[in-house]
């Protein structure tokens, strides 16, 4: 699919997909956030879309199953989260200030990545993809996966170190 092409059956639909995704997330940033990175995802597989006999069906469908997706990995990650802060008993009031700080810290930093690092970082360490499955997703080779999340690795590492030096 061309990019006018793209442009001419996909991005119309955004509107209809950003009332999908807020009535899946609830909330209004995070269902931009989400037809954002669908759009991304699109984008990348815009040469097979025109396989599909109901191009609109497939985005939906696309759209409803990341938003899912991104209800799941919340839901783990803040249980993990929160079961993990419980768990230690020993560890003060404080240090569990701390550590959730830090998380909503690490989280703000990866939003400000570049969206391919972004989605990348969120796809391999939240999500749990493989290399070659966020390939397929992406539409890059793994190689090239390899390198943009080693890069928002780095990025996030580097911002992170800054924070906590100031």
């Amino acid at each position: 699919m061309s990019q006018e092409l793209f442009r001419a059956a996909v991005l119309p639909m955004r509107d209809y997909l950003f009332s999908t995704a807020r009535r899946i997330l609830s909330e209004e940033d995070d269902a931009e956030d989400a037809v954002q990175e669908v759009l991304l995802k699109l984008w990348y597989i815009r040469d097979s879309l025109g396989t599909y006999d109901n191009v609109e069906a497939f985005v939906t469908t696309v759209t409803k199953n990341h938003c899912l997706d991104k209800l799941k990995v919340k839901k783990r990650t803040e249980g993990i989260t929160d079961s993990v802060l419980v768990m230690q008993s020993d560890t003060t009031p404080y240090e569990l200030t701390e550590r959730s700080d830090t998380h909503a810290i690490i989280r703000r930093i990866i939003e400000q990545l570049p969206p391919l690092q972004r989605e990348i970082i969120r796809m391999k360490d939240m999500e749990e993809y493989e290399v070659d499955e966020i390939a397929d997703i992406t539409g890059t080779k793994p190689d090239a996966v390899r390198m943009n999340l080693s890069r928002a690795r780095k990025k996030v590492r580097e911002e992170f170190l800054k924070w906590n030096s100031v």
